[in-house]
């Protein structure tokens, strides 16, 4: 599994207001087109998720797994701990970085199939999965800053203490 995937996009947001969305696993499924459900089944000595449970639903591939997570102050990684029946293998992750603009946000990602798959679909794949996570957490974290400053609220504030505990 060394090959991996790689793509970025800048969010127009503070490093811990794109972590808190990041974080955030029981609001997956409103900005991850793919996952139907995630559920945070550990907790690490600071309080963040340290194991999650998908389900997904990605078209051709609909599976349950889990995944671990270690955290980081400039992004978080993950590898697959509980394998699913389609999913075999998979380790990834989201790196910030301040720009110009906000958050540069990248994501990494290496998946692999208890079924054969050409390299180049694989990477194919991998890449559609990882373009739609950027899109749909930059529209999440946007959107997010949009509704708290419209209200006068600190939404993000609220997520980031629910992703923590």
């Amino acid at each position: 599994m060394a090959d991996r995937t790689t793509s970025s996009i800048s969010i127009a947001a503070t490093g811990p207001d794109v972590m808190a969305v990041i974080a955030d696993f029981a609001a997956y499924p409103q900005w991850a087109s793919a996952v139907r459900s995630a559920e945070v089944a550990g907790r690490d000595a600071d309080g963040r998720p340290s194991l999650v449970r998908f389900s997904l639903d990605a078209g051709m591939i609909k599976d349950s797994y889990g995944l671990s997570y270690q955290w980081e102050d400039s992004g978080v990684r993950w590898d697959l701990a509980e394998p699913g029946s389609v999913i075999s293998a998979m380790t990834g992750g989201y790196t910030l970085a301040d720009d110009s603009r906000g958050t540069e946000v990248t994501y990494d990602l290496s998946v692999d199939l208890r079924v054969p798959l050409l390299g180049m679909l694989k990477r194919k794949a991998e890449k559609v999965i990882i373009d739609t996570a950027l899109k749909g957490l930059k529209a999440r974290v946007e959107g997010l800053r949009t509704q708290a400053a419209a209200a006068g609220s600190t939404q993000l504030d609220t997520d980031r203490e629910e992703g923590a505990t």
